[in-house]
C-alpha cells in the first residue's frame, strides 16, 4: 500500500520541525513538502498534489480558512487536517465551512495526530476530544425560533460584517476576527453598500439603525 503523502503549512519552524521528525518515523506516512504561508500551501498542493495537507490557521498572507477554500476549490479530493492553537467556535466553524474534513488542537499528542492522518485520508472526518465537545454542545443546544432576517437583501456573511462595521472596526479588524483575507472583506463591504445604495460606511450604519439591526 503507498504511503499517505502529507504536506504540513504552519509558519513556526519548531513546529514544522517535530512534525517532521515525527511523520519520518512512520512507514505509512510520507512528508512530502512545508508551506510557511497560505500562498505556499496553495502552490505546493498544486504542484506536488498530497493527500492529506496539515493546516495552520494563522498564517501570513493568506490565512489557513482561505487557503483551505481555495485549494479545495481546485482539488476536491485532498483533504485538509486542521492543526492549530485556536480552539474557538468561529475558528472551528470556520475551517468546517471551507471545507476541512478534521481539526485537532497542536497539544495533541503524536497518536492522535497519526490516527488523524490516517482518518482523514480515508474519508472520515476527524474532531479532537475538546473540538467534539464543542460540537456537540452546539448541536444539543436548544434552537432559537426561526424570524424572518433583517436586510434580507444581504447575505448572513454580509449582515454579521455590517454588525462589526457599526461596532466601528475597520476592514483590516474584521479580517482577522472572521479569519478571513482582507480582500474577502472588501469585496463583502462593497456587496453591501451596493445592496443599501449608500455611498459609505456612514451611511451604511446610518441606514442599519433606521431598519433596527442596532
Amino acid at each position: 500500500m503507498d504511503p499517505i503523502e502529507v504536506l504540513i503549512a504552519d509558519d513556526h519552524p519548531m513546529f514544522r520541525e517535530g512534525v517532521r521528525s515525527m511523520l519520518r518515523r512512520e512507514t505509512g506516512i510520507r512528508l512530502v513538502g512545508e508551506a510557511k504561508t497560505g500562498s505556499e500551501a496553495i502552490g505546493l498542493t498544486r504542484e506536488l498534489q498530497p493527500d492529506v495537507i496539515l493546516m495552520d490557521l494563522h498564517m501570513p498572507d493568506v490565512n489557513g480558512i482561505e487557503a483551505t477554500r481555495r485549494i479545495l476549490q481546485e482539488h476536491p479530493h485532498i483533504r485538509v487536517l486542521v492543526l492549530t492553537m485556536f480552539e474557538d467556535d468561529d475558528s472551528v466553524f470556520a475551517a468546517l465551512r471551507a471545507g476541512a474534513r478534521g481539526y485537532l488542537l497542536k497539544g495533541a499528542d503524536k497518536a492522535e495526530i497519526v490516527r488523524a492522518i490516517c482518518g482523514v485520508a480515508n474519508g472520515d472526518a476527524i474532531f479532537g476530544p475538546a473540538i467534539a465537545q464543542r460540537l456537540i454542545a452546539f448541536f444539543a443546544a436548544p434552537q432559537m425560533p426561526v424570524v424572518p432576517p433583517v436586510l434580507p437583501e444581504l447575505t448572513d456573511r454580509e449582515r454579521e460584517i455590517l454588525v462589526l462595521i457599526t461596532h466601528g472596526l475597520s476592514n483590516q479588524a474584521i479580517a482577522d476576527r472572521l479569519v478571513v483575507s482582507l480582500k474577502t472583506v472588501r469585496n463583502h463591504v462593497s456587496n453591501i453598500f451596493s445592496k443599501l445604495e449608500v455611498a459609505d460606511r456612514a451611511q451604511a450604519i446610518i441606514r442599519a439603525r433606521d431598519i433596527g439591526l442596532i
